[in-house]
């Protein structure tokens, strides 16, 4: 059954799904529970990966390599500073104006295009995926799992059913509305399993923000807002009617802003005792770094370079967000029309991220003469921006100066190599000059980098270029990948089965695409399996 892994989905700890109640003394067991032998870590990567290509059957994951890149980048900050720092995570954004953000099996996590758009600070989105990371860390999925195992047979095929129904296409906008009403419906279900799970990681969470490097009070911030919009449901977020019974709570946030307020007087007290000085037990895993309100210049000496609550990384944050905004938006005229209107109006809007969002509009809604207008004078004074840089040769080359954004994209290879983002824009650039010179040159900057990456269009992207090239049996494999990761394997075998085919094949081609059948077959030999059972079900 294909749409298996999205069940799961609906029944993860999300964020948005319960109000934790006071239990600081709550520590669930790592290991020895009934819950712990749900599945193995192989199994819980292998559903993850599932889950994360069935989103991307149904385009509900926004398949951009620099977003991707600040939400891993600044996910793996996290983890290098958490209790499991050796556990892997993906770090994804799904297309979704919702406020959420979800964990999945296999160190999955899901941060809502909505949610980082509704965010106001690095160290407020920080937070939220502080909080995911130790739902996983503490192993609260397999508990979820348990609980979520105990729903009736009736209910999880009327799930199912719904999905299937959404995946079918009759409504565009089925799969979104589907997936966002079963997980608020599930997490209701669930909301007596989850209040303790969501207690500790907001603990453990807000201690794994501060050992970062991020300013604790980002969490209690952070629930404040999210608070305010479930109140007014207003700031044009869409928030799930089934979630409002159960808020953020004020229990909630004042313990946020309690423990934050320890930790930073922890923190505070250990950067200013000598190095021999003997700490408290609890204390012994805090980084020493400084924190809001210590003085000016133990901050000043912090914030170099792209450290937290450095200007250049807010600067950065801010960018991405708007890019976010932009590439998630169903609706790019009336964004066009939100940042023109502000811009015009406000002169607080009047910002480099205001400017670098409406420029990414323009370039979609074809007017990228406009948007090199908004562009230059930002890259004048931010000459080292990789966001905007890309931007402004994406726009020359849309405007037909082809040489010059050509030029503009050697020099950025140059400055960042082996950046996917850049290769990826670059080797767009070089395909449609549409030679087997380009082709060649765009096919050398992506091949190293294809292990780095699972987005299917990446993967689209190596194709053509291979094609271009005339390396035709790369090509093909490459499109098979991207239609494997698009959730459709399947279809994937059936391309590799047909390549294999191919009588003048050497040895190197034949053992990769064999390779790949063997993968593909186990996968594909279950999901027909899981389908038979499906239909057998909903036919008794």
């Amino acid at each position: 059954m294909r749409l298996r892994p999205l069940l799961f989905t609906l029944t993860l700890v999300g964020l948005t799904a319960s109000g934790a109640q006071a239990d600081d003394g709550v520590r669930l067991p790592h290991l020895g529970s009934s819950a712990d032998q749900m599945f193995t870590q192989a199994e819980a990567k292998a559903y993850g990966a599932s889950m994360l290509r069935e989103m991307h059957a149904l385009h509900l994951v926004l398949d951009d390599p620099l977003a991707n890149q600040f939400i891993s980048t600044l996910g793996y900050r996290l983890v290098a500073h958490s209790e499991s720092p050796k556990t892997h995570f993906t770090f994804f954004i799904p297309r979704e104006d919702v406020i959420n953000s979800f964990a999945a099996p296999g160190g999955y996590v899901g941060i809502n295009s909505g949610l980082i758009t509704a965010t106001q600070s690095e160290d407020e989105l920080a937070a939220v995926m502080a909080h995911e990371i130790s739902h996983i860390e503490q192993h609260h999925l397999q508990r979820a799992f348990y609980d979520a195992s105990k729903m009736t047979p009736l209910y999880a095929l009327a799930m199912l059913g719904a999905l299937a129904a959404a995946a079918g296409g009759s409504n565009i906008n089925a799969p979104m509305a589907i997936a966002a009403l079963g997980q608020g419906a599930v997490a209701q279900r669930q909301i007596n399993f989850t209040r303790k799970d969501e207690a500790e990681a907001d603990r453990v969470g807000i201690q794994t923000l501060a050992n970062a490097g991020f300013d604790p009070d980002g969490m209690a911030e952070f629930f404040g807002r999210m608070q305010m919009l479930m109140r007014a449901d207003s700031g044009g977020y869409s928030v799930p009617a089934l979630l409002q019974d159960h808020p953020v709570t004020t229990l909630r946030i004042a313990e946020a802003e309690a423990r934050a307020h320890t930790l930073k007087q922890a923190m505070a007290r250990r950067a200013s005792l000598p190095a021999s000085a003997a700490l408290p037990r609890w204390e012994t895993s805090l980084v020493p770094l400084p924190m809001v309100g210590q003085s000016d210049t133990v901050l000043d000496a912090a914030r170099r370079s792209d450290a937290p609550g450095s200007p250049a990384a807010h600067a950065y944050y801010l960018l991405m967000r708007e890019r976010v905004r932009v590439l998630a938006s169903s609706d790019l005229n009336g964004l066009a029309r939100y940042y023109s209107d502000n811009l015009a109006r406000h002169p607080d809007f009047d910002t480099p991220a205001n400017h670098y969002g409406y420029a990414l509009v323009l370039m979609r809604t074809h007017h990228a003469s406009e948007a090199l207008t908004q562009l230059r004078p930002l890259l004048a004074d931010a000459t080292g921006s990789l966001p905007l840089r890309l931007a402004v040769a994406h726009a020359e080359l849309l405007t037909g100066a082809r040489e010059q954004a050509l030029a503009r994209y050697a020099r950025i290879d140059h400055d960042w190599p082996r950046n996917l983002a850049v290769a990826l824009d670059y080797a767009d650039a070089l395909i449609q000059g549409g030679s087997a010179g380009d082709g060649r040159t765009a096919e050398a900057l992506l091949r190293p980098l294809l292990e780095d990456s699972d987005e299917p269009g990446v993967y689209r992207t190596y194709g053509r270029a291979a094609e271009l090239a005339g390396l035709k049996v790369r090509a093909a494999e490459a499109f098979a990948d991207a239609t494997f990761l698009s959730g459709h394997a399947a279809a994937a075998l059936d391309q590799l089965t047909r390549l294999s085919k191919h009588s003048d094949l050497d040895y190197a081609q034949r053992a990769r695409i064999d390779a790949r059948i063997a993968f593909l077959t186990p996968i594909v030999l279950e999901q027909r399996r899981q389908h038979a059972n499906q239909d057998t079900a909903s036919s008794g």
